[in-house]
């Protein structure tokens, strides 16, 4: 309301309105027929009342956020000078993207966090902040539990292991499993986009073992119940990269 006229100010809006117009901009029309176009508007879209959202990720959400970022404040992907955390929030947006609840958000944070920082302990941990299915999820989402990452088993023999474990892991398991995986790939792909065959370099195992891997993953995860969606995409970048990487 312009406070000297009386009259609505249609260039200011009220706290919680719709965003402002331009009206010699936005709608695109002559000023003679401005009345008509905002009526049109109106209708369409601004007279719409939305329904109040309301999340159902709380108070443990964002502990295990503080929690994630904490125990991998040191880390960074491997070659680069990315944080560790960009990984854990990407996989945790694909998780809630394709319909995960929050202890499943919440496991995806974590997925790797027995795995890289601290093993049964941190587990142990976890359990007790988060609860049970949260820490199973994470455990079935780890290739070791080694308290310190140099004493891991042979790179071959974790990925095989961890492949035949998939076949009967949890629902919770296969859905982290198959974010993780997926945003790994893009990673890669990305990465050897830039980066050409140099990019192998940084990883503990060579070109053919990294492609075998991958394509193992898709075969596997499959024959599951992960998602379908995630399953798709991951064999479509796998199979763009292998196409790349020839």
């Amino acid at each position: 309301m312009d406070s000297s006229t009386g009259s609505p100010n249609h260039n200011s809006l009220s706290v919680g309105g719709p965003p402002p117009i331009n009206f010699s901009h936005d709608l695109l029309c002559p000023p003679d027929r401005i009345g008509t176009a905002l009526t049109v508007a109106g209708t369409r879209s601004y007279n719409q009342r939305m329904e109040p959202y309301s999340s159902f990720l709380t108070w443990r959400f964002d502990t295990a956020l503080q929690f994630a970022s904490g125990l991998h404040h040191q880390q960074a992907r491997k070659g680069v000078h990315i944080p560790y955390i960009a990984h854990l929030m990407s996989v945790c947006a694909l998780v809630i993207e394709a319909g995960g609840d929050e202890d499943q958000a919440i496991a995806a944070l974590l997925h790797d966090a027995v795995e890289d920082q601290g093993g049964l302990s941190t587990l142990d941990t976890i359990r007790h902040m988060f609860g049970d299915r949260v820490a199973s999820t994470v455990e079935s989402c780890s290739d070791s539990t080694a308290t310190d990452p140099t004493e891991k088993p042979p790179w071959r023999e974790r990925k095989v292991k961890y492949l035949q474990h998939l076949r009967t892991a949890s629902g919770d398991a296969l859905l982290v499993s198959a974010a993780d995986k997926l945003h790994n790939a893009r990673a890669i792909l990305a990465d050897y986009r830039e980066l050409g065959e140099v990019l192998w370099s940084r990883f503990n195992a060579p070109k053919e073992e990294q492609l075998w891997y991958y394509g193992a993953l898709v075969e596997t995860l499959r024959q599951t119940s992960a998602p379908k969606t995630l399953v798709d995409e991951l064999s479509r970048v796998v199979e763009e990269l292998k196409r790349s990487a020839k």
